[in-house]
C-alpha cells in the first residue's frame, strides 16, 4: 500500500530550545503528528499547529512510556497517512536509535528524512566550559555509550583501546555505570588522576557540573546524588573548565522563577529571565479575552474623527483596538489627525509596529504620571478615547476629566482568572524550597495568584520566596494581601523588572 504520509526523524538538540535547527522548526510548524521524547524541551511543542497530535513516548531510567518496538510500529502507523515529526533529543543518529526507526520505516515502505540535531556530546561540554579539542591538549575525541543494550552479552566497548588512545572521551547515559567506566579505564592503563566531569541536565537552567578524577568520581557521584540525564567527559580538557565556564556564571543561574503573566504574554518575560540563566515556571494567573460586547468600542471607532487623543494603557489595549479596527473594514488611515499617548515604552512599541508614531510617553510609567504629564492646555476641552480592560483603575480618566477633557473609556478586552490544576504542585515546590522567586506584573496577577493558591499554601510558606513586582502599584496590592515585596522595578516594564532581579541576586 502506497504511503500518503512521511516521517521526519528530527533532532531537537540537547535541551536548550534555542539550539534547534531552522529546518526542524519549519517541520514542527506543519506536522500533523509529533512523537516526542523525554529530553525534548516541551516549549518546542508550542511551535506546532494547534490541532497537531502530540504523542509522548519518552524513556527515562526505570520508566519507559513505550518500548522501542512499539514506537517503531507507531511511526509506521502514523506515517502511512500523515506528516510525522519524530522529535528526538540531541541528534537522531547519535545514540538516538534513529537508525532502528529508519530501518522500520524502510521495511514498511514509508518515506522518511533525517534532520540532524546538535548532539549532547558537543553542546553539553561546551555549556560547561569544556572544549572537546584543544591544540595544546588533545588531537582526538571518542563518543561511547555508557549504557549498552540490556540483552548485550559481550561488551562492544574496547576498554584497552579507549585507555590507550586517550584524547577526550564522552560517555552517553553512563551515570549509573560510572564506577564500572572509571575502573575499566584505570585497569586498562589510564591514569587514576585523569580529570572527569559529569554534566547533569546540560544546556538547561538545571545544569549541574561535578568534577573529579577517575579514582574518586564514583564516590562523588554517590555523595552528590547525581542522576540521569548526564554526559560524562574524560580527558585533560576538563581542566579548562575553571577558565572557560560561562553558562553557569550568568547572574540568575540556578534560580527557579515563577512567571504569572497570561500565557500569551509570558514568553517575553520567560525569554529574558532564561537569558540570564533562570529556570522559569509558567503559572498563568490571568487570561485575556474579548469583552462581552463590542458595542462601545465599535461606536468609538465609528466616531474616530471626533477624538483629539487616543490613550493606550497596555499592549493588550493596542492589539484588541487595532484588531477591531480592521474587523470593521477600517485601518490606520482613519487615525489621521489623532494624537497617540501610551503609558510606557512597551505599549508604545506595540503602537509603532502598526506604523504609527506615539506623541507622548510619560517619564514614569503610571496612570498618574501619564495624566499629569500632559500640559493642561493640550487636553482642555478635547475629546479623549481610552480603550482598555473592562476593570481597571479609574485614576487616569478621573484626572483627565478634572482637567477639562471629555473622556470616553471603552472596554477593549477583559482579564479573567484561568482554571489551574497546578496549584497543588506549585505549593509543594514552594514549601520544599524549590521556588526562589514569584514575579507579578499587575495587581490582577497578585490577586488571582492568591485566589488560586488559597487552601494550598499559607503566607508563612511564601515568606521563604522572593517577591518581585513590576512597579509600586502592584507592590502595594501584594503588601495589602500580606506578601513581603523584595524587588520593585525602577522602570515599570518587563525589561526593568528583569534588571531589578539581576541586581538583587547579584548582591
Amino acid at each position: 500500500m502506497e504511503s500518503k504520509g512521511k516521517v521526519y526523524l528530527v533532532g531537537a538538540g540537547p535541551g536548550d530550545a534555542g539550539l534547534i535547527t531552522a529546518r526542524a522548526l519549519e517541520l514542527l510548524s506543519r506536522a500533523d503528528v509529533i512523537i516526542y521524547d523525554y529530553l525534548v524541551n516541551e516549549s518546542l511543542l508550542l511551535k506546532a499547529r494547534p490541532n497537531a497530535e502530540k504523542i509522548y513516548v519518552g524513556k527515562k531510567a526505570g520508566a519507559h512510556t513505550m518500548p522501542q518496538s512499539d514506537i517503531n510500529r507507531l511511526l509506521v502507523e502514523k506515517g502511512r497517512n500523515f506528516t510525522v515529526v519524530r522529535l528526538k533529543g540531541g541528534d537522531p543518529f547519535v545514540f538516538g536509535r534513529g537508525g532502528e526507526e529508519a530501518q522500520a520505516l524502510i521495511a514498511a515502505g514509508i518515506p522518511y528524512e533525517v534532520v540532524p540535531g546538535v548532539t549532547a556530546a558537543v553542546a553539553v561540554p561546551a555549556y560547561a566550559g569544556i572544549p572537546l579539542s584543544h591544540r595544546d591538549i588533545t588531537a582526538s575525541m571518542t563518543f561511547v555509550t555508557g549504557h549498552e543494550r540490556e540483552d548485550q552479552k559481550n561488551s562492544k566497548v574496547n576498554w584497552k583501546a579507549l585507555a590507550e588512545l586517550g584524547g577526550t572521551i564522552v560517555f552517553f547515559m553512563g551515570v549509573k555505570n560510572i564506577e564500572h567506566i572509571a575502573s575499566s579505564l584505570i585497569q586498562n592503563g589510564m591514569s587514576p588522576e585523569m580529570p572527569v566531569a559529569i554534566i547533569q541536565w546540560g544546556t538547561t537552567p538545571k545544569q549541574k557540573t561535578l568534577v573529579g578524577e577517575l579514582k574518586d568520581i564514583a564516590l562523588k557521584v554517590a555523595s552528590e546524588g547525581v542522576r540521569p540525564p548526564a554526559i560524562i567527559v574524560v580527558g585533560e580538557v576538563v581542566k579548562l573548565r575553571d577558565e572557560l565556564k560561562w553558562f553557569e556564571k550568568r547572574p540568575l543561574f540556578g534560580r527557579t522563577i515563577v512567571v504569572t503573566r497570561a500565557r500569551s504574554q509570558a514568553s517575553r518575560l520567560s525569554e529574558l529571565l532564561t537569558e540570564y540563566g533562570a529556570n522559569c515556571v509558567e503559572f498563568p494567573t490571568i487570561a485575556i479575552e474579548p469583552p462581552p460586547s463590542w458595542d462601545a468600542l465599535d461606536r468609538a471607532i465609528g466616531n474616530l474623527s471626533s477624538y483629539s487623543w487616543i490613550i493606550f494603557t497596555s499592549v493588550n489595549g493596542v492589539e484588541f483596538f487595532f484588531s477591531r479596527l480592521w474587523e470593521l473594514g477600517r485601518d490606520v488611515r482613519d487615525l489621521s489627525g489623532i494624537s497617540i499617548a501610551t503609558i510606557g515604552p512597551e505599549t508604545a512599541g506595540a503602537v509603532e509596529k502598526k506604523g504609527i508614531r506615539v506623541n507622548f510617553i510619560p517619564k514614569s510609567y503610571r496612570a498618574e504620571d501619564l495624566a499629569e504629564g500632559f500640559p493642561e492646555e493640550i487636553l482642555r476641552g478635547k475629546r479623549v478615547l481610552i480603550p482598555r480592560a473592562m476593570e481597571a483603575r479609574e485614576v487616569l480618566p478621573q484626572i483627565l476629566s478634572e482637567r477639562g477633557s471629555n473622556v470616553d473609556v471603552v472596554p477593549a478586552y477583559k482579564t479573567v482568572m484561568p482554571p489551574s490544576d497546578r496549584a497543588k504542585d506549585l505549593a509543594r515546590a514552594i514549601r520544599e524550597r524549590e521556588i526562589d522567586c514569584l514575579t507579578f506584573t499587575s495587581s490582577s496577577t497578585v490577586k488571582n495568584f492568591m485566589t488560586l493558591m488559597e487552601g494550598f499554601i499559607s503566607l508563612e510558606d511564601l515568606s521563604s520566596v522572593t517577591i518581585a513586582s513590576i512597579g509600586p502599584i502592584t507592590a502595594k496590592t501584594a503588601e495589602q494581601l500580606g506578601l513581603k515585596v523584595h524587588v520593585v522595578a525602577e522602570r515599570y516594564t518587563i525589561e526593568g523588572m528583569v534588571e531589578a532581579l539581576v541586581r538583587f541576586y547579584s548582591h
